[in-house]
């Protein structure tokens, strides 16, 4: 192993996550959760270096100066450069809400593609009933997190309330929206580059007839990916792809 995939190695094992207010100038805080995984998940001990970032875009290489059972403390030791660079592109997702672990694989995937804004959806066709949102999102952001961990990147994505898709639309009229449909449109278009992306996905079951009107109405670029019938939950991790490499810093 190459002394760079060694520190990555590392940094990836041993990355903790603590609110930028558990901060202080010397020191960070970990809470329950992430004491419970460096304690007993991992076994650290007093005096292993590790990583922490506060999910803004700051990371610290820190030493263990103090565990107990809720919470553990460290000492910042210096300032740590990103393991992997955040990406220029201002990217949104919205994606409709599919069943558990299929969106759960969109979460995942979107962090690990840069991705900054994940909006679950809800659509005519969609076969999944959101029973309790707040619990969802909350479960949604861990696996954010482990993702963003696991990645190497210190920024964590944000995940909004789900939305119905019309509402969704209502409020949104930014440029460079991408309404994927697997009818009605056309390849990819050139996209003002100094503005955000925002790209849509449908469900399973495909777009309803007035969903594709209401794009339409709303002037929003409908994108059809020739070639392949793609799941839901692939087609939503190829859109944030196509658009990575095509707009952003996926080379």
């Amino acid at each position: 192993m190459s002394s760079a995939s060694g520190k990555f190695a590392k940094a990836n094992m041993r990355r903790f996550f603590a609110p930028a207010e558990n901060f202080t100038a010397t020191s960070v805080r970990l809470e329950s959760d992430e004491t419970h995984h460096l304690r007993d998940v991992l076994r650290l001990r007093v005096g292993d270096e590790v990583y922490a970032m506060d999910g803004r875009g700051r990371e610290f290489r820190c030493r263990i100066v103090e565990i107990d059972r809720r919470s553990a403390e460290l000492e910042l030791l210096e300032a740590a450069a990103p393991i992997v660079p955040e990406s220029p592109l201002d990217l949104t997702l919205a994606a409709a809400v599919l069943t558990s672990d299929n969106f759960d694989l969109v979460v995942q995937k979107s962090v690990e593609l840069g991705v900054r804004t994940l909006i679950p959806l809800l659509t005519v066709r969609g076969d999944v009933k959101v029973k309790d949102p707040a619990a969802k999102v909350k479960r949604w952001d861990r696996i954010a997190l482990e993702a963003a961990k696991q990645s190497g990147r210190n920024k964590l994505m944000s995940i909004l309330p789900p939305v119905s898709f019309t509402e969704f639309a209502k409020s949104t009229s930014k440029p460079n929206v991408l309404f994927f449909s697997e009818r009605c449109g056309d390849g990819l278009p050139e996209l003002q580059r100094e503005h955000p992306v925002t790209a849509i996905v449908g469900p399973a079951g495909g777009w309803d007839d007035a969903e594709i009107e209401t794009a339409e109405r709303k002037g929003f670029a409908i994108v059809t990916l020739g070639g392949r019938i793609l799941r839901a939950e692939t087609a939503a991790i190829a859109a944030a792809t196509i658009i990575q490499h095509r707009f952003g810093d996926l080379n």
